[in-house]
C-alpha cells in the first residue's frame, strides 16, 4: 500500500519541479521568494490535486479483480505453494 501513497505524492510534487526547473532553466532565481508568488503556488497546488485526483481515480477504477470474481489466496497443496488467484 505504500507504494500508491509515495507515487501519488510524487504525482502532487511534479509541478513544483516543473516549475522550479523552468526558473532554472531561465535563471530567474530558484531560491528568490519573489520568484515564487502566492498566485502561481496557488495555481501549482491546484494543478497538483487535479493531478492527485485524476491520479487517485485511475487506481480506484483501473486496478484490482474483474467485477464479481473471487480471490483464492496463497495456499499449499501436496506440499507446494500455489500462488493466489481470481476466479
Amino acid at each position: 500500500m505504500i507504494r500508491p501513497i509515495l507515487t501519488e505524492i510524487g504525482i502532487f510534487l511534479v509541478p513544483f519541479a516543473v516549475y522550479a526547473l523552468f526558473l532554472a532553466a531561465t535563471r530567474s532565481g530558484l531560491f528568490v521568494q519573489s520568484s515564487w508568488p502566492v498566485t502561481v503556488v496557488a495555481r501549482l497546488v491546484l494543478v497538483a490535486l487535479v493531478l492527485v485526483i485524476a491520479g487517485l481515480v485511475g487506481l480506484a477504477h483501473f486496478s484490482g479483480a474483474a467485477p464479481n470474481s473471487t480471490y483464492v489466496p496463497a495456499h499449499v497443496v501436496n506440499g507446494k505453494l500455489v500462488p493466489g488467484t481470481e476466479r
